[in-house]
């Protein structure tokens, strides 16, 4: 089998996803062709040589609709022979465009692939979308599907975390961010936005509070608590009978920050490389992804780093840095408690919690954001994981080269 290579990897800032965040007046397509452009211009690549664009977007309708992925190749000024598809896995999109395109590669079909990810989250809002999944009463009721922040709660309740424990976590994230920022550790992926006269309209994730502590994190109010009174906790606990009520936790500070955004992952073989002569950054080493109890929906990050670690032969001690999406403080606390993880190792830079969760996207820029991690501290094997929707978890190792 071949090898998958990674060449490099780009993304835009994170806009608050509101009316007033500084990418609400961009629609999805403009982030897309500011990466795609990037890509091409700053590696001088003759876009004829790239087989197809496979982008992440979890709503994809409205302005995000129509496969994207194919407009986003013809408004860069891609050749015409480069190809276009989007997908959606929920929450992990991003990844699994990763994966998907390394699979190809590896497979031999294929020499190079742009993979990654968009969401405009002010101008598309989560859901709108709907879905037998989320709004067929039938199904809802025959899996106790519940909102993920439903399930969230029911982690926390299940695992012993208190509100306490979740705002110490999502206060960290918000330091460890600041400190990232003020050091410019994103700069290698982070390309500011320009609008069409040039003018920049945000360079840096807007998400990032400085000053947030566990003080005033205790200051807002549970964000799930009337909706789980109004019988969705009644639903979960049908499941999970062996608790009287679900302890409520989660709010705006401890839960990823909706956000618009884009990014891209320049993927291809070793050939492409030498054809191009451009320098591998990292190899993707294993990918996995596993279904998980739809109810508590969040725990697949843990099955699938298990999974992916046999299928690569290695253990948890194996890992040098993790990136496990911060959808809600609970995730990555159950991660590191069930895999034993040393939080000095996970998301050093912060998290969706501090820096926004780009829904299609946030996959393919953790990614990045691990690979640029290893490069500067010096190590060498990171492992990217998310939560998924309905209950899933997919999760990747990268091995810098």
């Amino acid at each position: 089998m071949a090898e998958a290579f990674i060449y490099d990897a780009v993304r835009t800032p994170r806009g608050r996803g509101k009316s007033d965040g500084s990418l609400h007046e961009v629609q999805p397509i403009q982030l897309l062709t500011s990466v795609l452009r990037e890509l091409r211009d700053r590696n001088q690549l003759d876009t004829s040589l790239i087989d197809d664009v496979i982008l992440g977007c979890v709503t994809p309708i409205g302005e995000q609709g129509a496969d994207i992925a194919r407009t986003a190749v013809l408004e860069s000024s891609y050749h015409e022979s480069v190809a276009g598809v989007q997908l959606n896995r929920f929450c992990s999109s991003g990844l699994e465009a990763i994966n998907m395109a390394g699979a190809y590669v590896m497979s031999g079909q294929v020499d190079a692939i742009i993979a990654g990810g968009v969401e405009s989250m002010s101008r598309v809002p989560m859901g709108s979308d709907g879905g037998a999944l989320f709004m067929n009463p039938q199904i809802v009721a025959h899996h106790n599907i519940v909102p993920q922040g439903i399930s969230a709660d029911l982690i926390a309740t299940k695992y012993g975390y208190s509100r306490t424990d979740v705002d110490r976590f999502a206060a960290e994230s918000y330091r460890r961010a600041v400190d990232a920022q003020a050091a410019n550790r994103f700069h290698k992926t982070l390309i500011p936005f320009k609008d069409e006269l040039g003018v920049t309209l945000v360079d840096h994730d807007e998400g990032v509070r400085p000053g947030t502590t566990v003080d005033s994190l205790a200051k807002l109010k549970p964000a799930f608590e009337a909706i789980g009174q109004m019988g969705l906790d009644a639903l979960a606990l049908l499941k999970y009978a062996e608790y009287a009520q679900i302890n409520h936790v989660h709010h705006a500070g401890n839960s990823s920050q909706i956000v618009d955004g884009a990014a891209g992952v320049l993927i291809g073989s070793q050939e492409f490389g030498e054809k191009t002569g451009l320098k591998p950054r990292a190899r993707i080493k294993a990918f996995a992804v596993v279904g998980s109890e739809p109810t508590i929906m969040l725990t697949g990050p843990i099955p699938a780093t298990k999974k992916v670690l046999k299928r690569a032969g290695m253990s948890i001690s194996d890992i040098d840095l993790f990136e496990v999406n911060e959808a809600f403080a609970a995730i990555p606390l159950l991660y590191m408690d069930e895999l034993g993880v040393d939080h000095n190792k996970l998301n050093v830079n912060g998290g969706s919690i501090a820096l926004g969760h780009p829904l299609g996207a946030t996959g393919a820029i953790i990614s990045a954001t691990l690979l640029d991690e290893l490069e500067r501290s010096g190590k060498q094997v990171g492992l990217a994981s998310l939560c998924i929707g309905g209950g899933m978890g997919i999760a990747t190792i990268f091995e810098l080269l």
